[in-house]
């Protein structure tokens, strides 16, 4: 398939919200597929569609594949219907703002639901890094970075140190 460009912060399409898919057709599984690609070849975990300019509600992830075998997931209109009331802040990159790592809040278990390739409806428990995965690339469909997660003067801090980096 393709390996797409990534959309990099400020870009305005990573503040966007994306507009549910609906259904499941050759054009979505293609997209799927490329993001996938352009998610190995940028050594990544996860890619959401804005990130790849798409403003559609599609992600792809794969958690293992860093440790030997891949095992891609494609979320098509992903929503979270349950999060703990457990919090706490853990290190986060992301492929649209690269070079930055930030200590970000999430659920610590939540409870999602997303159509899959084979457009069936599924709901997922999920724990640890897969929660928090999924929770990070759903803000992407929502028009979240991880800047926005974070307090204002922490933000400031790694923003201004993100804006150094990536300065001419």
């Amino acid at each position: 398939m393709a390996i797409l460009p990534i959309v990099t912060f400020p870009d305005e399409r990573l503040s966007s919200v994306c507009a549910p898919v609906g259904g499941v057709d050759d054009a979505v599984l293609h997209l799927a597929q490329d993001m996938l690609d352009t998610m190995y070849d940028a050594y990544g975990r996860g890619l959401a569609a804005p990130q790849v300019g798409v403003l559609q509600r599609v992600f792809v992830m794969d958690l293992s594949w860093k440790d030997g075998t891949r095992a891609p997931q494609v979320c098509i209109d992903p929503v979270i219907s349950w999060w703990s009331d457990d919090v706490v802040p853990g290190p986060e990159g992301c492929l649209s703002i690269p070079g930055v790592t930030a200590d970000v809040p999430r659920a610590t278990a939540i409870h999602a639901v997303w159509t899959s390739p084979d457009g069936v409806r599924r709901e997922h428990a999920l724990t640890g890094f897969a929660a928090i995965c999924v929770q990070h690339e759903l803000d992407h469909l929502n028009g979240i970075v991880t800047f926005d997660r974070l307090s204002p003067a922490a933000r400031q801090v790694v923003e201004a140190s993100y804006t150094v980096r990536c300065a001419p």
